[in-house]
């Protein structure tokens, strides 16, 4: 199995993972500047440690990348918040949603960062993702928190549409897990004076939340994202991770007993559709350029 298949697996499993983090939002009750201390905490600790234990190099090249990471550490940190901040305006489904619009703000800007030029097929995904998010919200009313939420949903996606392709530029050649573990000790450092007293007399299970969140739901997962980045262009990850409110809604079903409408399945396959598409895209490109 090449590189590129292993990388494609292994973000349609990252996204299964980050299609739970929404549900934080709701089961860990801190401010999403907390949540976001905490997670970054947890998943710098299990990075650097997993670096140690493998005896894989902790230290970047030059204080250039030094400087690439602590920019990248910013944006994460601005994204995480607002992710958070959005789910708990609008609640996880419209927040979910709101940030993804990153996959079209990606299309649209990835040609600056790469000798790339759309192509009338990213138009068509990008406005079947659309359509999709569009169908999966279930509240259109701009009369109250939801207009918030939505709003600092659309600035998460803008953020993190800029991080994946500044890291795929200038940041690729570190392995997933040495590149995020740098980027969330940047995160740990600029929410550290932010941290509220609740953090200190959350309950037990708050705890429990937090370190799975910031272990199992982040290291691993962004770990493995900065790794396929290294193989696929951040076009075609950001397509794949619009399954992500379609995962995050079946572990509501499940978790918060939810229950969506037809539109929200509707909406779902139309997102799940973008992705099969450029994934089996990828496939096709790959497999041109080795005959």
């Amino acid at each position: 199995m090449d590189a590129v298949k292993k990388s494609l697996i292994s973000l349609h499993f990252t996204v299964i993972l980050l299609g739970g983090t929404a549900l934080f939002s709701r089961l860990v009750p801190l401010s999403a500047s907390d949540i976001t201390f905490v997670r970054s905490v947890f998943a710098c600790i299990a990075l650097f440690a997993f670096l140690k234990l493998a005896n894989n190099k902790i230290k970047l090249n030059s204080k250039k990348d030094y400087g690439v990471a602590l920019g990248l550490g910013v944006l994460m940190a601005l994204h995480w918040v607002t992710y958070f901040a959005a789910m708990q305006y609008a609640g996880v489904s419209v927040g979910m949603i709101a940030l993804f619009t990153f996959p079209v703000i990606t299309v649209l800007i990835e040609p600056f960062f790469e000798k790339v030029r759309l192509v009338w097929q990213d138009i068509v995904s990008t406005l079947t993702v659309v359509v999709g998010v569009y169908l999966i919200v279930p509240e259109t009313s701009l009369e109250n928190d939801i207009t918030l939420g939505v709003l600092i949903g659309i600035a998460s996606a803008i953020l993190y549409s800029f991080r994946n392709l500044i890291h795929r530029k200038h940041f690729k050649h570190y392995s997933g897990a040495q590149a995020m573990a740098w980027q969330t000790l940047v995160i740990s450092i600029l929410m550290l004076p932010v941290g509220s007293a609740e953090i200190a007399s959350a309950s037990s299970s708050s705890w429990l939340m937090l370190l799975l969140l910031g272990t199992v739901f982040t290291a691993l997962p962004h770990a493995l994202i900065a790794a396929s980045l290294r193989h696929l262009r951040a076009k075609t990850f950001s397509l794949i991770a619009c399954m992500q409110p379609l995962y995050g809604v079946f572990l509501a079903i499940i978790l918060l007993n939810e229950k969506p409408g037809l539109s929200a399945l509707l909406g779902g396959i139309l997102i799940t559709s973008a992705s099969v598409y450029e994934t089996l895209n990828t496939h096709k490109l790959h497999n041109a350029k080795d005959d």
